[in-house]
């Protein structure tokens, strides 16, 4: 893959570009139509796919929240045009890297030294890239190390960033504005601290030795000494990106033992820790042929206040569902109506939610679940279709919900969707869920 030895950093620089890529994308729309005039069975496939190409190619240049933001939307199926979401998908671990002298220069600003001054062996080249920052391996006496080096200038531009992708993300999502600001202002926060290292080393090393008594889970071992804001040294984990691994053709048992230990992973942070490793995307784990699961990025935590937590939870108590006033009382609890809402819109907002509660839900009302079935998720891209083409959900007033639910049914959706791509089945889905306080382990 061809190396990057420059990335814009300046809001003129970056602003310059999305203007580019927009003209390309005005472009490539005219050319449909023209295509459209001709013959009136011509379909969108293609305008999709030359413009799923364009936006990675400039986001992929950019780096950074832009690119970080096409990631997020490649991990929901039902959210984006198929030729998006596989494009957007290479932003996990597969973005164009940069040049080793860019990798130097990072380390002489934070170390006053060269990485091969700090370790034995380093290699010139990102063994994988991604929308923040690329890893390189490196051994120091019996060693072997990950190290995440953070793109330049990622950090300064969040915020001008995501003012530049607004418009992109309008109409890709066909959201209207006051849905988008609250959704930018929750994704701002989290990249703004999944730019900083310091925290991730610390969340990092917090969440893994809490969860450490979880079967079948690996952590590494990070080093404060190798570490600094920009640059998070790490233990090398052996394993198979979900792809690779999933190419390997492993046995039932393999992938249900790793299906498990993600269950687990996430219901132990959510309900116990109260904080949750919120970017349940395939490029953040290694899978094993043991049936063993490496956790290897903590850049994104949700914490998750309690007052929300006690709430939200609660719509997966079947009493809560069944009953359509305390369901109602939760939902006024969560922000989800507005004033003045009129009876007609009331009812078409609790009904959505009640459905979707009811398909998302179902993993929580059974001893176990196999998430392999792909029945089971279309059922959740249907309804998602129905509710984006629902006109009084369309012209509906403002975002519905409180904020914190962003990140927290990104994290679930992402944990269903992983364990479908790994075609997993979840023995015991009663282990570590709402109201079950006590930890049971295999």
């Amino acid at each position: 893959m061809k190396e990057q030895s420059k990335i814009p950093t300046s809001k003129v620089e970056r602003a310059s570009k999305f203007i580019t890529t927009g003209a390309k994308v005005g472009g490539n729309y005219l050319k449909y139509y023209s295509k459209k005039l001709v013959n009136s069975e011509h379909t969108k496939d293609e305008l999709n796919s030359e413009n799923a190409e364009d936006i990675y190619n400039s986001l992929s240049e950019l780096k950074g929240s832009a690119l970080k933001v096409a990631q997020m939307l490649s991990m929901d199926k039902s959210m984006l045009p198929k030729a998006y979401s596989d494009k957007f998908k290479m932003a996990q671990y597969s973005a164009p890297p940069l040049s080793y002298p860019l990798v130097v220069k990072t380390f002489q600003k934070y170390f006053n030294a060269s990485p091969s001054t700090l370790f034995d062996t380093f290699s010139k080249n990102a063994i994988n890239a991604a929308s923040i920052g690329q890893v390189h391996k490196a051994t120091k006496g019996d060693k072997t190390f990950a190290v995440k080096i953070q793109y330049p200038g990622v950090a300064d531009s969040v915020s001008s960033d995501l003012k530049l992708v607004k418009p992109f993300a309008l109409k890709l999502l066909n959201m209207n504005g006051a849905e988008l600001d609250i959704y930018m202002q929750e994704v701002e926060s989290k990249l703004i601290e999944e730019t900083n290292y310091n925290l991730e080393l610390q969340r990092s090393e917090e969440i893994s030795e809490a969860c450490a008594k979880l079967n079948n889970l690996n952590f590494p071992k990070y080093y404060s000494e190798l570490s600094s804001e920009r640059i998070l040294t790490m233990d090398w984990l052996e394993g198979k990106h979900l792809k690779e691994f999933m190419e390997t053709n492993p046995p039932d048992d393999v992938r249900n033992s790793i299906g498990q230990a993600l269950w687990d992973f996430y219901q132990y942070q959510v309900h116990y820790l109260k904080q949750v490793h919120a970017d349940p995307h395939p490029g953040n784990f290694l899978f094993k042929e043991d049936g063993t699961l490496g956790i290897i990025d903590f850049g994104c935590v949700k914490v998750i206040p309690e007052d929300f937590y006690e709430v939200n939870f609660k719509f997966h108590d079947k009493v809560i569902l069944e009953n359509d006033e305390l369901f109602e009382e939760l939902l006024n609890e969560l922000d989800f109506f507005h004033p003045n809402d009129s009876k007609e819109e009331k009812d078409v907002f609790r009904d959505v939610y009640k459905r979707m509660i009811n398909i998302l839900g179902r993993p929580f009302h059974q001893e176990s679940f196999d998430f392999s079935d792909d029945e089971y998720f279309a059922q959740i891209y249907a309804l998602s279709d129905e509710i984006s083409n629902n006109k009084i959900i369309r012209s509906a007033k403002g975002a519905r919900g409180s904020k914190h639910a962003l990140y927290i049914n990104r994290t679930y959706f992402g944990l269903f969707s992983l364990l479908n791509e790994l075609k997993a089945g979840v023995i015991d889905t009663s282990k570590l869920g709402y109201g079950k306080p006590d930890l049971v382990m295999a």
